[in-house]
């Protein structure tokens, strides 16, 4: 194996940090194979990288596998994207329930609107239908987003006088 500079392994580990997905493994593997034998221990212990990773990117080389773009992540779209106005609709509702903290102590918004309520209101009130809505769950993680916390509202309430007898009370 050739000895590489300071400025070399910088660059490998910049080029490196520069691609994502099959572009990156595949740049790590001509690395790798350039150094020859030893190639792969050396870029695990003086890169930093990953053998698995390595090893991964060269049989992608091997077999001539095009590096593939990355799909766009993992899960399905969020609900938002099927139905726009729901966010707007979900305010308009949590407004019209919802009060601050009943001590001032935080700005938090509470409401008396539960999940259960607040999708039965958008099937009633909205032109939603139970299919196309989401569970929910998925709306109290919603109106959580927008600043609402779903706790059953509760006045603030003065203390209770100590039983504590003082010397008045016992004369």
């Amino acid at each position: 194996m050739k000895p590489v500079s300071d400025e070399e392994k910088e660059a490998y580990r910049e080029g490196a940090n520069a691609l994502k997905g099959g572009h990156r493994r595949q740049f790590m593997a001509r690395v790798v194979n350039a150094m020859g034998h030893g190639g792969q221990r050396w870029a695990h212990r003086e890169l930093g990288w990953d053998r698995i990773t390595i090893r991964k990117g060269q049989r992608e080389l091997a077999a001539g596998v095009p590096p593939k773009p990355n799909p766009g992540g993992p899960g399905r779209p969020r609900t938002e994207v099927a139905l726009p106005r729901l966010l707007e609709d979900l305010k308009g509702l949590a407004d019209a329930q919802s009060q601050t903290d009943p001590t001032f102590r935080t700005t938090r918004l509470y409401t008396r609107l539960s999940a259960r309520a607040a999708r039965q209101a958008l099937i009633d009130h909205f032109d939603y239908t139970d299919a196309e809505l989401p569970t929910e769950e998925v709306i109290r993680r919603r109106l959580n987003e927008l600043g609402y916390h779903l706790r059953a509202v509760r006045k603030s309430q003065p203390k209770k006088s100590s039983q504590k007898q003082t010397r008045s009370s016992s004369n």
